[in-house]
């Protein structure tokens, strides 16, 4: 006699739909409670009938991250191994956006909808997410300010219980693998501060400074006069105050200012960690001009950026990623880049990699949103801290499989004398 299918069963031929494979990798738990997939996969429990209905309406990676961020799927387990059999399988295995379903995947999953009572209207997105499709033209100043707006102004509260201590939102640099997440933090300040050979009275610029601990390492440990410069109200008013408390409002300044409105060159040394990324490709010449015509000869640059290391790819604003975390976000090729910040008179002198520094990273930024998931949601939202969940265990992911790279580009303004024989002199 057949089985008859259960709620799980059903599930799994729907979720394999919008994967683009014959069978999830993943063990699937039903409304009912009911279960099906491979045995010791990890476990996905789908929540309610109005999961099935986001994919419905919206059957890819868009649909499935809604799904999650509401809660309507859960991960029961350890989240990267479910994340890890998730981007193993089908589409979302592959490189660039995901592909969306056939006509006849798609007939399956509405005739599974239809077979579990899943049909209705198009729910709600999470209130987390954004579309700046309204905001202004793209990389436009104000429409820059409400994409960092969305992201750093979640609430300082929030980025000290994921962030710990250093208070760094960028990649550590890490001795070891059991190098503490603050020891690592405070090895990558040092290290950008002894590339941009930073001395006694050196004035610094910090673009995208922050929660200012690029700016109070640098004033700290060096002696530099620094200008940090951000678009976030939040960061701001927090980096003010831990510039006060250590004592350093005589060095360091910390401004709410578009790059493209800095005008009091020259300086010595620009710092720009984690903020080509939110710059966009059309717009890097005139970033790179613009830092390049703040340097004073002989001063250096330090580009420190995510890379696309999977070939160009065209923004897609209908990507989780672009919906929750970074919009208007864009990731260059390395090579892109390169290209991108040399010129005549910048001279690239010395490229960095540190893809697996970055995955120890969020690693333990995970790590620190897990322990800490009770404040983390008190400070934000549930549905806030599924989002960092999400995106920092799967670009952990990533960045171990080589699709991602973070690199620090080294460059130095001619006309100033000559840089360091070896790399040594930073190292």
């Amino acid at each position: 006699m057949t089985r008859q299918r259960t709620v799980a069963d059903r599930l799994a031929a729907a979720l394999g739909a919008v994967l683009g494979t014959a069978e999830p990798p993943l063990r699937l738990r039903g409304w009912d409670g009911s279960l099906a997939g491979p045995p010791g996969a990890p476990v996905l429990a789908i929540r309610s009938r109005r999961a099935l209905r986001r994919l419905v309406w919206s059957p890819g990676q868009l649909g499935l991250a809604r799904a999650y961020v509401a809660g309507d799927i859960d991960i029961e387990g350890d989240v990267f191994a479910t994340f890890a059999a998730l981007r193993s399988a089908g589409r979302l295995g592959e490189t660039g956006p995901m592909a969306p379903p056939t006509w006849r995947e798609r007939l399956g999953l509405l005739g599974t909808a239809v077979a579990l009572g899943a049909i209705g209207p198009e729910p709600a997105p999470p209130a987390e997410e954004v579309d700046l499709g309204r905001a202004g033209r793209r990389h436009s100043r104000s429409r820059d300010a409400a994409a960092v707006a969305h992201h750093y102004d979640v609430g300082n509260d929030f980025y000290e219980l994921v962030l710990g201590p250093s208070m760094v939102y960028s990649c550590a640099v890490w001795a070891t693998p059991e190098t503490g997440l603050d020891a690592a933090q405070e090895a990558k300040l040092d290290l950008v501060c002894r590339k941009l050979g930073l001395t006694e009275g050196a004035r610094l610029l910090d673009v995208g400074c922050g929660w200012g601990s690029m700016a109070i390492h640098a004033a700290q440990r060096y002696g530099a006069e620094v200008v940090g410069i951000t678009l976030s109200e939040e960061q701001a008013r927090m980096a003010r105050k831990r510039v006060a408390e250590a004592g350093l409002t005589d060095r360091i300044d910390i401004r709410v200012q578009d790059y493209r409105s800095v005008d009091d060159e020259p300086f010595d040394a620009i710092s720009s960690i984690g903020m080509a990324e939110h710059v966009g490709r059309a717009q890097m010449p005139e970033y790179v001009a613009q830092l390049r015509a703040l340097l004073r000869p002989g001063g250096r640059l330090l580009n420190h950026a995510i890379n696309w290391n999977a070939g160009t790819t065209t923004p897609d604003p209908d990507t989780f990623i672009a919906r929750y975390v970074f919009p208007d976000g864009e990731l260059l090729g390395l090579g892109e880049t390169v290209g991108l910040l040399e010129s005549a008179d910048l001279e690239v002198l010395d490229v960095e990699a540190l893809r697996q520094h970055y995955a120890l990273t969020l690693r333990a930024w995970v790590r620190l949103l897990e322990q800490n998931w009770s404040a983390a949601v008190a400070a934000s939202s549930e549905g806030r801290a599924r989002v960092w969940r999400l995106y920092m265990a799967a670009c952990a992911l990533a960045f171990e499989a080589g699709d991602m790279g973070v690199n620090q580009v080294l460059l130095q303004k001619t006309g100033g004398g000559q840089p360091p024989l070896r790399r040594t002199a930073w190292v």
